[in-house]
């Protein structure tokens, strides 16, 4: 239980404290926590069983990286709508069919970040409205070759990988396997 946070910077996307709690065993520690609303990532299948991927530059990450169309939560808003309006605005594709695979906290040694992760089908196109801070691409792949860039390094995004694996089985898609 956190009994005391003290501000030290709150801004678009994270709001970082010093917080003050006690651990089960009954020691007082000071922690370094960021406060972060979440997000959602898509996994967006197409009718010929490929998977929607984005070549996207990522200046924390020192580059280029293959991600899951995926975005930050507005404070308090659902995750199926953030997965959503993140799939039409990062890939322009809009999904009939939507089910949750899952979630992921991404580094809880500091952060509270939950992403929620979903399975999009039977897609529909419609315009791209990536926002003024996104450098992006919409390729789409074979789930073969999104597991061997898993496994050569190439796929590197945790909530990716995760939610990658996580469609598998109700894809019905063998791990490993040819699809």
């Amino acid at each position: 239980m956190t009994t005391e946070r003290t501000p030290i910077y709150q801004g678009r996307v994270v709001d970082l404290g010093i917080e003050t709690t006690v651990m089960p065993d009954g020691r007082p520690v000071s922690l370094e926590i960021v406060r972060h609303a979440g997000g959602a990532a898509v996994v967006a299948v197409d009718s010929q069983l490929r998977l929607c991927m984005l070549r996207q530059y990522r200046h924390a990450a020192g580059g280029w990286l293959w991600e899951l169309p995926a975005g930050k939560r507005d404070r308090g808003e659902d995750p199926l709508h953030a997965a959503q309006r993140e799939l039409e605005e990062e890939a322009g594709q809009r999904a009939a069919s939507w089910q949750k695979l899952g979630s992921t906290i991404t580094t809880p040694g500091f952060c509270d970040e939950i992403i929620h992760l979903y399975l999009a089908q039977h897609l529909t196109e419609v315009p791209q409205r990536t926002e003024a801070h996104e450098l992006l691409e919409v390729h789409w792949i074979s789930f073969t070759q999104a597991q061997e860039w898993i496994h050569d390094g190439t796929l590197a995004d945790a909530k990716s990988i995760v939610g990658i694996y996580l469609s598998l089985l109700p894809l019905n898609i063998a791990h490993g396997g040819k699809c």
